[in-house]
């Protein structure tokens, strides 16, 4: 796929690379933020001595953890796709976000404000990565002067 220098977003794709790359620090911090808050709310839960609400920590660290690496990996495949890997292609399982893990939020009411935020966070941002996943899909009209020049490009 060709690619404009002056701005190093490929041609043709309906999301551009610092699209991907601004996705994936908040991916990334995300996920670090994740980490710290289910620790110290795992934490917090052992003080209390609440094996349910322990449990429920884990089961939901899980799935927020899993949420955000399935976020990971769809942008890393995307940043090779985009930098042109032949190893990435679209039709590899890494392409796909795959469906969504759903938050218990019956379990999530028991957690702390800033974990609940977290995980509601988390789950947006899925959201937005499948939003733009069918936008990919989507094949992208070609106006009638990029048809013409794109002709007698092929003449040349």
């Amino acid at each position: 796929m060709a690619t404009d220098p002056t701005d190093g977003i490929a041609i043709g794709l309906p999301i551009h690379r610092a699209q991907v790359e601004n996705l994936y620090v908040e991916a990334m911090l995300l996920a670090d933020e994740a980490h710290a808050a289910f620790a110290a709310e795992r934490d917090l839960g052992a003080v209390r001595g609440d094996a349910l609400l322990q449990v429920s920590l884990a089961c939901e660290s899980l799935k927020t953890t899993t949420r955000l690496m399935h976020i990971i990996a769809w942008l890393l495949h995307r940043r090779a796709m985009i930098a042109g890997d032949p190893g990435a292609r679209a039709g590899d399982s890494a392409a796909r976000i795959g469906e969504p893990v759903a938050a218990d939020w019956g379990v999530c009411v028991r957690f702390e404000t800033p974990l609940r935020r977290i995980v509601a966070a988390s789950e947006r941002l899925f959201e937005r990565i499948a939003a733009l996943e069918a936008g990919w899909e989507t094949p992208i009209a070609v106006a009638p002067v990029q048809a013409m020049l794109a002709q007698l490009e092929a003449r040349l």
